[in-house]
């Protein structure tokens, strides 16, 4: 008959350092006030005994779950085929790992799943949320500031009610679509077209607006919207080629919409970039370094975004519970609204 094991106790601790079960909360528990010398002694003991402390006991004292929910307004079918949801969830893994706190996945495949988050969030399991892949009309948001959870976003937030400031990371992505359609118009390219993202993201309306800054003018035929998938640029490289045969550039609003368009401009004989050049957005390697022919693109740093979208959570519990304000409005007293990160021109065989 197996034995049961008997896990190590904070008075177990205690004895082993020689210090007072007091002192060895306060070290467990990240409190100040303790001698460094009495600190190492505290987690040698807490080593050479294998202790775990008690989630629930010390979620009572510091007021912390060491639980981050991260909610992607998408269904698992697009996060788990779109290479970008990845390299998001890389980075803040990371962020979160580092600083010992769990990441709870929370995916949404339908507006239905959007109360279900809204009672998860606000029943106290985690400590805070990142959320992003909103779209304009998401109900999200509103039920994410009645669940009163800080909350950092990834994308510029499409919404604002005057009264709550929201605090997120986001891409230069009207910088970076200027630059990719100066880039063609460079190249000698005058019948430049744009593949949208879906229209009802703000990434997508801001890299259109990018598009129309520097091409004014432009046939309006030659805007089509996709929605940031591989069947969407392929469906959208076949209107533009049916309405504009004599089209010779384009910008697609993601790399994966690119990647689309080529197997279609390749499918109608077209060469690129001889009489199509192509550039997309993201400069995901897995993608942009594997089409043919490899893709020109827009780089942002997905992973950094993640990271940083993480890195200002944390920064905001680290505040609140300094100042113990448990109860604290989620975007309130934020010095941060908004962090936009730059992009970069990629350049590959593509254009």
């Amino acid at each position: 008959m197996t034995e049961a094991v008997t896990r190590p106790t904070l008075e177990a601790v205690a004895a082993r350092a020689g210090v007072s079960r007091a002192t060895v909360s306060r070290v467990v528990n990240g409190g100040d006030g303790v001698r460094e010398r009495l600190v190492e002694r505290v987690r040698q003991a807490v080593d050479e005994l294998g202790y775990v402390p008690n989630q629930a006991a010390r979620s009572l004292v510091t007021r912390r779950h060491d639980a981050v929910a991260v909610v992607i307004a998408e269904p698992e079918t697009r996060v788990f085929a779109d290479p970008f949801f990845a390299l998001q969830l890389r980075g803040i893994s990371k962020e979160l790992t580092a600083h010992d706190s769990q990441l709870v996945l929370l995916l949404t495949e339908g507006r239905d799943d959007h109360a279900r988050v809204g009672r998860y969030l606000a029943g106290g399991h985690v400590d805070g949320a990142l959320v992003f892949s909103l779209h304009l009309d998401d109900a999200l948001p509103g039920l994410i500031r009645h669940a009163g959870v800080p909350t950092v976003f990834g994308g510029r937030p499409g919404w604002s009610d005057g009264t709550h400031r929201a605090v997120y990371v986001d891409s230069d992505n009207r910088g970076g679509a200027r630059t990719a359609v100066r880039h063609l118009v460079g190249l000698g390219r005058t019948r430049i077209a744009h593949i949208t993202g879906a229209l009802d993201q703000t990434s997508a309306v801001d890299r259109l607006d990018g598009f129309r800054d520097v091409m004014a003018d432009a046939d309006p035929r030659l805007i089509v919207e996709g929605d940031f998938s591989p069947a969407g640029g392929e469906r959208a490289m076949r209107e533009l080629l049916d309405r504009c045969p004599d089209l010779d550039g384009v910008f697609a609003a993601n790399d994966i919409t690119a990647a689309g368009a080529l197997r279609v401009l390749r499918e109608r004989g077209r060469r690129v970039p001889d009489d199509v050049a192509v550039i997309g957005f993201d400069d995901m390697l897995p993608v942009a370094e594997q089409t043919d022919p490899p893709l020109t693109t827009i780089r942002q740093d997905i992973e950094e975004m993640g990271r940083l979208m993480a890195r200002l959570l944390l920064r905001r519990l680290d505040r609140r519970n300094a100042d113990g304000e448990g109860e604290q409005a989620p975007d309130a007293g934020d010095d941060t609204a908004g962090v936009v990160l730059p992009t970069t021109l990629v350049r590959r065989a593509s254009a």
